[in-house]
């Protein structure tokens, strides 16, 4: 199972409500003990079935909802909407069991509003002897609940140093030649977040080679190429190790290896490979970007989005003294603000940018369309 990042946190005003929504009655009563025992997190409510969950969201209307997808009654996919529309404001936090079809219903789940999911361990015996997985759902949750403290407040300091590029003119200065190369980052959040950026993009896409790590376990990542595919009607898939990468197409990194690019007999490669993990990460950004930064320099924009964490930022650095720019979405359009918060915060975003407004500045950067 894919690491999450560890990083500090500042405590919270109060601790986050939360609603479980499992099945398993061993499992609801693992995470509460899991969450009680954080003194992050009040659980006021576990619910057994779909139709259970939708009443505790509209009772309670929780901070975050971890809800299974394989549910009695109603299932996570059938319940959502209605969890939803009941409660508007309540983060979704999906978990379910590591299948081809699971990954599928996870990423339709994500596009009608949940923000992330966490596969379970294969049984419920790993599920309680695993320290990974607990760490991975306090993790989790407890950056669900600081980006949700944080986006209750007025905006911090940390970004107002950033150049902001009001026209054309400012958008092109930030580079020194067009980019053929878009190199995007993201995690929790990012599947909605970057499929939005990529259907924005448009006709822009044909005059790019896009290439994407999203935080995300093996047959999640293969789902997330097929759906890119299917929206955009854009070449998308996970490319091998050696193929040659080519302008129009879209690669994402394979769940659980990381993805860069090499040169071979002047053409431009991708490179999969089992290394460690960079910062708790595989597929690592920093890989991504800082290979990027080796063999394409200016070539290679840039784009770190929604995610928690700061993979990216050492990657980030590399590109931009190989003389590229690097895009960092906003923080009140990101589910969570560490990754582009982390570039931001160590200087080397060239533009800080809303989810809305990046699809049509890079349109401006590479052609293919005027901004909006």
């Amino acid at each position: 199972m894919i690491a999450t990042p560890h990083f500090a946190e500042r405590p919270a005003a109060r601790p986050s409500t939360v609603v479980i929504a499992d099945d398993s009655v061993v499992v609801r009563g693992l995470f509460a003990r899991w969450l009680g025992e954080s003194g992050r997190f009040h659980v006021v409510g576990v619910a057994g079935d779909g139709e259970a969950a939708i009443e505790h969201a509209g009772r309670h209307h929780p901070d975050i909802m971890v809800l299974d997808l394989d549910m009695p009654v109603l299932d996570g996919v059938e319940a959502l909407p209605r969890i939803v529309k009941e409660s508007p404001r309540t983060a979704v936090l999906l978990t379910t069991t590591l299948t081809e079809r699971n990954a599928q219903l996870a990423l339709q789940c994500m596009n009608m509003g949940a923000i992330d999911v966490l596969p379970k361990p294969d049984s419920r015996s790993g599920l309680t002897l695993s320290l990974d997985f607990r760490s991975e759902l306090l993790g989790k949750l407890g950056s669900i609940a600081q980006s949700r403290l944080r986006n209750g407040e007025a905006a911090p300091d940390a970004g107002a140093a950033v150049a902001m590029p009001n026209g054309v003119a400012d958008l092109r200065s930030l580079v020194s030649v067009m980019p053929r190369y878009l190199v995007i980052g993201a995690s929790t959040g990012g599947p909605r977040a970057v499929a939005r950026v990529l259907g924005d993009l448009g006709e822009a896409l044909a005059n790019l080679t896009t290439l994407i790590v999203q935080h995300m376990p093996p047959l999640f990542t293969a789902s997330f190429a097929d759906q890119i595919a299917l929206q955009l009607g854009v070449p998308t898939r996970e490319p091998h190790d050696g193929e040659r990468l080519a302008r129009g197409t879209i690669y994402v990194a394979p769940g659980g290896r990381h993805l860069g690019i090499e040169r071979k007999l002047g053409h431009i490669v991708a490179s999969i490979s089992d290394g460690p993990p960079v910062h708790f990460c595989r597929p690592a950004v920093d890989v991504l970007f800082a290979e990027a930064a080796r063999h394409l320099g200016p070539a290679a924009l840039g784009l770190i989005m929604t995610g928690m964490g700061s993979d990216g930022t050492d990657g980030a650095t590399a590109l931009r003294h190989a003389g590229g720019a690097v895009i960092a979405q906003d923080e009140l359009s990101s589910t969570v603000w560490g990754m582009p918060g982390s570039v931001v915060r160590a200087g080397q975003a060239s533009a800080v940018l809303p989810l809305g407004g990046i699809g049509p500045a890079i349109r401006t950067l590479v052609g293919g369309g005027r901004p909006a």
